[in-house]
């Protein structure tokens, strides 16, 4: 075998595949050449380089190309060049100048920008035809898809290839129906005359999932709180009364619950495998539609919970290991359904959520959440076990599941849970079967770090620490101490050690006390100034000032150091009742303000005055302050009545 002839080089002129002047051409030849130069010349065109096999027998005239034309040339060139021929592989970079192209050829880029600008046409037009017959026409598409679906799945039970067609067509059907959330007034009442909303209701029992999921997400956005009010500028003068927004989302509200919406919901959640990306914004839109329905009309979380299963899978689902979204809605879902509401938090109690919750909640006590997601998750359960501590009956649970020593701990670690662990004891604490737990909380040692915390001697909080300030911690801690005077027995060991706090160390206890006395009054006189000043505006303006108008301003007090007045006020005035030499330094701490026991005592009246006692006990007609021994314990009113009336007896 010759080598040489293997790596011998083609024979090639040295110009490429130009063509070359002979060296004696005819007459004609030369006419010829001139002849092709000036069509290519009127022409304007410029040709590339051509393969030696096309060019054959061919001229090629010389042409002048400007820059864009060069790089034009050189990116079709090159266009062989890009890893699978990707369109945009020399055309993007970063602001760095590095380059990634998008994966795509020009047909492919073409054939997508052809449906982009078919969708966003069709949105356009969507939105325009949202006229009452538009609506009509869209509803009875709708209708129509439901019905082929149907009729293909009764005759091919068991062949999915024989409906698989109705049914792409029907999950896009239900997908155009997002669009009437734009137009609420004029869509929704009649989407409940048509009887589509119990169509999409009954739809929420097909055996695709997928169709399911679909119809959740539609009902989910329909309910939405945030839905607009296009393309309802033509409707006639009796849509324009029927109401505004919310009168039509009620009216699809009542439509959804005569068809059963929220068991139907509920049952589906055990369908949903949450492994599965889709089946996962399954359930949360689910949940979604919880919220709104809830947000809606709040008496309807009692209606959740008597009538469906819901409130047993969301204390399940709060107990998962794994943290993700649905874990946090759920906890927030049990926040929203414990408010306001006694029934529902009775029934938590009941059905051991109080315990549950405990349990969650016992794996913050010495780590801190990994992200701000979790850290919601995990305020969220203690505002909803602060809302299930305000009846009675779960105050007792609280007790029996060791909730008052889990607190302890929470407090005495100071990781993010501290500041909540003493929300929740306020609330535990608080009221007349608030007392056990005020006795717990003395022997499991919590004054020690109760007045720790009181004096701010905890340690700083960290940065990623939750939303809380120390004027909320504060509150909360003069909460539990005025409970542990209301609810703890007189002359019983937890009540010394209790007093002693405020004797030890030469009064700075009580010294903290004034300190926050004063802070409170002045944030109160700047409130006051700005509320007589509201006052005397609406008077000379001709207004009268009736009871709303006091109430709000009473409120608007307490929110502005009056709370805080009156607690501070409440504990001076037991210390001072219990301990003289406690009483004399408050009088003389108060005397270099040129204050007294008698402003206090005023504080007190005006507290006095604006006590509600709920399910209050057959009290004793004396209004003095006696010990629970026959079981019967005194009433806030009475507790004040027997303060005021010791202060104005010094």
């Amino acid at each position: 075998m010759d080598i040489d002839k293997l790596f011998k080089p083609p024979k090639m002129a040295l110009g490429g595949n130009k063509r070359r002047m002979p060296d004696n051409p005819t007459p004609d030849m030369l006419k010829r050449m001139r002849t092709e130069e000036q069509s290519g010349s009127a022409n304007g065109s410029s040709h590339s380089l051509a393969s030696s096999k096309d060019i054959k027998g061919k001229g090629r005239a010389p042409t002048v190309k400007t820059e864009e034309e060069e790089e034009e040339e050189f990116q079709r060139e090159d266009a062989s060049f890009a890893p699978g021929g990707d369109a945009d592989y020399f055309a993007e970079e970063d602001e760095e100048g590095r380059f990634f192209g998008g994966g795509l050829t020009d047909e492919q880029k073409t054939i997508l920008n052809i449906f982009d600008n078919a969708a966003v046409g069709d949105r356009a037009q969507d939105v325009e035809d949202l006229g009452i017959t538009g609506i009509r026409k869209l509803l009875l598409k709708f209708e129509r898809a439901i019905n082929k679906n149907q009729a293909q799945r009764s005759k091919y039970p068991d062949d999915p290839s024989k409906f698989i067609d109705s049914e792409a067509d029907l999950d896009a059907a239900i997908k155009s129906l997002l669009p009437l959330a734009q137009s609420p007034v004029l869509a929704y009442s009649e989407l409940v005359r048509s009887g589509t909303v119990a169509q999409l209701v009954g739809l929420l029992s097909h055996e695709n999932v997928d169709i399911v999921i679909d119809v959740i997400e539609v009902i989910q956005e329909l309910t939405d709180e945030d839905v607009g009010n296009e393309g309802e500028g033509d409707e006639d003068e009796d849509e324009q009364s029927e109401g505004s927004k919310e009168a039509a989302m009620k009216i699809l509200i009542d439509g959804l619950l005569e068809n059963s919406i929220l068991e139907l919901l509920v049952s589906n959640l055990s369908r949903l495998n949450e492994a599965e990306e889709s089946d996962r914004q399954g359930v949360f839109h689910t949940l979604g539609i919880f919220e709104n329905v809830i947000g809606l009309n709040p008496d309807l979380a009692r209606t959740l919970i008597s009538t469906t299963s819901i409130l047993k899978w969301l204390l399940e689902r709060v107990q998962s290991k794994n943290h993700d979204e649905n874990r946090g809605y759920a906890s927030e879902m049990i926040a929203i359904v414990l408010q306001n509401n006694r029934e529902n938090r009775l029934t938590i109690g009941k059905q051991g959520g109080v315990d549950i919750i405990l349990q969650v909640l016992s794996h913050y006590r010495k780590r801190d959440p990994v992200d701000a997601d979790e850290a919601e998750f995990m305020e969220n359960l203690f505002d909803a076990l602060c809302s299930a501590l305000s009846e009675p009956e779960n105050k007792k649970l609280f007790l029996d599941g060791e909730g008052v020593e889990l607190m302890v701990i929470m407090m005495k670690e100071k990781m993010l849970a501290r500041s909540r662990s003493i929300k929740v004891l306020d609330h535990a604490m608080s009221g007349s079967a608030g007392s056990p737990n005020c006795e717990r909380f003395v022997e499991t040692l919590g004054l020690k770090t109760l007045f720790s915390a009181f004096m701010g001697k905890a340690s700083k909080p960290k940065k990623n620490s939750l939303a809380t300030t120390a004027t909320e911690d504060t509150g909360h801690i003069l909460g539990i101490i005025a409970s542990l005077f209301s609810n703890l027995a007189s002359e019983s060991t937890a009540r010394v050690r209790l007093l002693a706090k405020f004797v030890e160390s030469e009064y700075e206890k009580v010294d903290k006390l004034l300190e926050l006395r004063e802070s409170a009054e002045a944030r109160l006189a700047v409130a006051v100034k700005g509320i007589e000043k509201e006052k005397k505006e609406m008077l000379d303006g001709g207004e009268e000032v009736g009871p709303e108008e006091e109430d709000v301003w009473y409120l608007r007090k307490l929110d502005n150091g009056l709370y805080t007045l009156q607690i501070v006020d409440y504990i001076l005035g037991w210390v001072s009742m219990e301990d003289d030499g406690v009483r004399s330094h408050i009088q003389l701490m108060m005397g270099r303000r040129g204050k007294g026991l008698r402003d206090i005592v005023k504080v007190l009246k005006e507290y006095q005055e604006n006590v509600t006692e709920e399910d209050e006990q057959k009290q004793p007609d004396d209004g003095m302050i006696v010990d629970d021994q026959e079981g019967v314990a005194p009433s806030q009113k009475q507790i004040l009545g027997g303060l005021i009336a010791f202060l104005e007896s010094v």
